[in-house]
């Protein structure tokens, strides 16, 4: 039986400082980084020696240094949140990392709590900066000079999976997801064949199957084996192919489905040939055909749209379903995975209200008719630009979001407690409840540890290996007769 699902994102967002000549993305990002003041002694260090990102998921380990920044640059750098994230600078993009989570609700409610943080910093960052310049965020994958930055997603898997299997299955599945979870994009990019308009902004920059690196030779499943809990027991697959989403429907779907096809592979439930001849190719052509007619070369001979092939997954999903006891988030995402395979098969655009790359191309034909404009208009650019805009009162999503135009998944009120609030159900709860009691007290943080300096006495480190536990279930009675962390530290034993 599969493993319970455990699962996050993370989000590099585009960074720019209007009306500024000077502008540099990294000092930008630490400044922004730094503008989220939610703790006021900002001394926590994140722990990189739990880190491991040259291990490959391929069984061996990839020749290289691992990047270690001195105390005073981790700190300008890292931020660890009282809601069991992480917000900091990776390269020259700021990142946000929400908590672990168990489900695709909670993951939507989490991520979008990051699009908050992120604008806070933004209002925050901008007062910071010279009369006139304005510093601008978009949550989207692409700077039109041929730079690319990520939406990873992270699943836990079991260990004893084979990742031959894995790489088999979601090969196909990659491919062919982003008929329901591309975030689109007008034209192409980094060499890629003229199209007016596409369905994923990342499609157009991957250059192998199976790799490790996330920037060079970029490829659709990265074999970074870094599982941040019990080694023998999990893998962690470290996704780098997905688009960032603005619709709470898109990412609900997009980590749901997931989630559900990686349960299959690991129950041996994929029972069907879908292996594609050449899915480097398969994925652009994927990608630059909105209409969704075009057929992929299969391995055996066959040709497949993309949304022939995820309904094929889909079939196998039902069948698998009705096998298994699923969890009510479940048994929802398949229900919308069903209803939206059905829209995509007849008529893609009565999904403006729910999916990404079709609410963005109705909201830009729209446009381009009313005003007589082409594809190629920079307006239109800018268009396509904004609909990512992290800014309430001008991103273009967010406009349809306040009209009432697009379907959502949780409230506002869910999503501004999740700012502050760690998911109960994983061990996030523990790490965000400990900084948010003993701020003086924690000296370093990762996914899978917190340490505590007391005074004099050395460092202490609490190893948390195991995702669900150190869930509110678990500590909270702990916590709460716990004043200090020192007490803490004596109450565990």
């Amino acid at each position: 039986m599969a493993i319970p699902a455990i699962m996050g994102t993370e989000i590099e967002y585009g960074i720019i400082v209007k009306n500024d000549p000077t502008f540099d993305p990294i000092s930008s990002c630490v400044l922004l980084v730094n503008a989220y003041r939610e703790d006021p002694e900002g001394l926590i260090l994140w722990d990189y020696d739990q880190e491991n990102p040259l291990a490959d998921a391929r069984g061996f380990q990839v020749d290289g240094e691992k990047y270690t920044p001195n105390q005073q640059e981790n700190i300008a750098r890292n931020k660890t949140l009282i809601n069991g994230a992480r917000y900091y600078v990776d390269h020259a993009h700021p990142e946000y990392s929400c908590p672990e989570v168990t489900n695709a609700r909670d993951l939507v409610l989490h991520e979008k709590a990051g699009e908050r943080v992120m604008e806070i910093s933004r209002r925050e960052a901008t007062a910071l900066l010279p009369e006139g310049a304005l510093m601008l965020l978009h949550k989207n994958n692409s700077d039109r000079k041929g730079n690319s930055y990520g939406s990873h997603e992270n699943h836990l898997m079991d260990r004893r999976t084979s990742f031959k299997r894995i790489v088999e299955h979601l090969l196909p599945f990659f491919v062919t997801r982003q008929v329901f979870c591309g975030a689109g994009k007008v034209g192409s990019e980094n060499r890629g064949s003229r199209c007016d308009y596409q369905i994923s902004q990342r499609a157009d920059f991957f250059e192998t199957e199976v790799a490790l690196d996330t920037m060079v030779k970029r490829p659709i499943i990265n074999t970074r084996d870094e599982p941040h809990a019990d080694r023998e027991k999990y893998r962690r697959l470290h996704m780098i192919v997905g688009d960032s989403n603005m619709s709470e429907y898109t990412i609900y779907l997009r980590s749901g489905v997931t989630a559900l096809v990686l349960a299959m592979i690991e129950d041996g439930a994929i029972d069907q040939d879908l292996v594609l001849r050449d899915p480097v190719r398969s994925i652009k052509e994927v990608s630059h055909d909105p209409s969704l007619k075009h057929e992929l070369q299969l391995d055996n001979g066959k040709r497949m749209t993309a949304v022939e092939m995820q309904t094929a997954f889909l079939e196998m999903a039902l069948t698998y379903a009705a096998r298994n006891s699923l969890d009510e988030v479940t048994r929802d995402v398949l229900e919308k995975w069903q209803e939206v395979m059905a829209l995509l098969s007849t008529d893609p655009m009565k999904l403006s209200d729910r999916i990404d790359w079709v609410a963005k191309k109705a909201l830009i034909e729209g446009f381009m008719e009313r005003r007589s404009l082409d594809w190629q208009d920079p307006k239109v650019h800018m268009l396509d630009l904004q609909y990512h805009d992290t800014r309430p009162d001008k991103g273009l999503y967010y406009t349809l979001e306040r009209q009432g135009r697009v379907e959502r998944i949780c409230t506002d009120e869910e999503i501004n407690q999740a700012i502050y609030t760690p998911p109960s159900d994983t061990r996030a709860f523990f790490r965000g409840e400990c900084l948010r009691r003993y701020p003086g007290e924690v000296f370093g943080v990762n996914w899978d540890s917190i340490s505590f300096g007391i005074g004099d006495d050395p460092v202490k480190r609490i190893m948390m290996n195991e995702p669900l536990k150190g869930t509110e279930v678990h500590v909270a009675d702990l916590l709460n007769k716990s004043k200090s962390a020192k007490e803490l530290l004596a109450n565990m034993g």
